[in-house]
């Protein structure tokens, strides 16, 4: 471990200018082929600097290499540049909050047989946000397997990061690409699959009996799941709620019923 006074600050000028352009060119979902990510605010990068990942490089003024210093004499496998903020806005080409970034390489995927007993799933969806807030609400609750299909946005995109407070760097991350033959895997494999929807037949939260092996799985955020995933699923979950509302926000609803799961 280095001690405080062995931190080495780069500054910044016109030889290394060009290694910071990534700062700007990676934005929201946008990868580069070594699997870049970007993660804003110390919020952010003090959860990823107490992970394992790599880590390339962190942007930031000196008040925050000041305030945690302390944190950073335990990585020494990175470029620490400090700036000004207003520098720091030049190069990333928009106003921030914030006085930190990070530059990373996403981990490799998980494969489905190195997921956990407890896994939350997710169908279509489109909303950034929602894939982060998810990946906070069950880092949160002890849910540490996160299955995702290809299309929807990464959890390592900037905003996705940034909601999830960079807890999603604790999770076990997995993609698919056919939902059907991925359900049918984890059939196989013992899980049983707990649809969440409002259905005629479906099970009341409050009532519902968890399995040790199961698959928690969350539809659109406007559709919902599918009849054919419906028909698929062991059994379809609903949130009792008042008759003149009929659903929640899918990462509203993920934490409700990722808490029961996890806690029954």
């Amino acid at each position: 471990m280095r001690k405080l006074n062995e931190i080495n600050l780069i500054h910044i000028d016109e030889k290394n200018l060009h290694e910071l352009k990534i700062y700007k060119q990676l934005r929201e979902n946008a990868f580069t082929a070594d699997n870049s990510f970007i993660a804003d605010s110390p919020k952010v990068v003090n959860i990823i600097l107490q992970t394992n990942l790599k880590i390339k490089s962190i942007l930031a003024t000196q008040d925050y290499y000041d305030e945690f210093s302390q944190l950073l004499t335990c990585r020494d496998d990175m470029k620490l540049y400090v700036i000004t903020k207003e520098k720091m806005q030049q190069i990333v080409g928009h106003k921030i909050h914030h006085n930190c970034m990070l530059h990373g390489i996403r981990p490799n995927e998980n494969s489905l047989e190195e997921l956990d007993d407890n896994i939350l799933m997710l169908d279509e969806i489109t909303s950034t946000e929602n894939v982060g807030s998810i990946a906070r609400s069950a880092a949160a609750l002890g849910i540490n397997s996160y299955l995702l299909p290809r299309k929807a946005p990464h959890p390592y995109s900037r905003r996705a990061l940034r909601v999830s407070m960079g807890h999603i760097s604790k999770l076990k991350v997995s993609i698919y690409d056919d939902i059907f033959d991925t359900i049918k895997f984890l059939k196989l494999a013992g899980y049983k699959i707990y649809g969440a929807e409002v259905t005629p037949n479906a099970t009341k939260l409050s009532q519902v009996i968890i399995t040790k092996k199961w698959v928690l799985l969350m539809g659109h955020e406007g559709k919902g799941l599918s009849t054919e995933l419906i028909n698929i699923c062991d059994e379809i979950v609903s949130i009792e709620m008042s008759e003149d509302v009929r659903s929640l926000n899918v990462a509203v609803a993920a934490s409700l019923m990722m808490y029961k799961f996890k806690n029954s």
